[in-house]
């Protein structure tokens, strides 16, 4: 084995549990205390306007640098999330909160699994809820 391939090897067990450290899904979220989290959104303005999670605090991931602290607090467990699981923009929010020192999770799935499980949604017209889809819920 080449010494460069030997420096890249990954334990996947390490790999995994550190994963799990770093995300947190829909209805762990959703069933956490209130309270407990800051859960934040990172799309864009007319993305919150379409609709968001109730209590969501609304900063775009290209703002967390200018923004966060003053609407943060300093020891809070952040929960960011942007649309769903085909875009990253999540993660590029989570590692800005991360290089701010924040203790910083990424909600897998999005708004768009918050959604699929049924979990209310607030828009100018209030709180909204739609049917979870059976293929996708954790609800019974």
């Amino acid at each position: 084995m080449k010494p460069s391939q030997a420096a890249i090897k990954l334990d996947p067990a390490a790999y995994f549990r550190a994963n799990l450290q770093c995300e947190i899904d829909v209805m762990e979220v959703a069933e956490s205390e209130p309270g407990h989290l800051v859960v934040v959104d990172t799309r864009r303005q007319s993305s919150w306007d379409h609709g968001h999670i109730p209590d969501a605090v609304h900063i775009p991931t290209a703002d967390i640098p200018a923004l966060a602290t003053g609407l943060i607090p300093a020891g809070s467990q952040v929960v960011v999330y942007s649309w769903g699981p085909g875009f990253n923009g999540s993660t590029f929010a989570a590692l800005a909160f991360a290089e701010l020192g924040y203790s910083v999770k990424e909600m897998i799935g999005g708004i768009e699994y918050w959604i699929r499980n049924g979990l209310p949604v607030e828009t100018a017209s209030g709180i909204n809820t739609e049917k979870p889809d059976p293929l996708v819920t954790a609800h019974a």
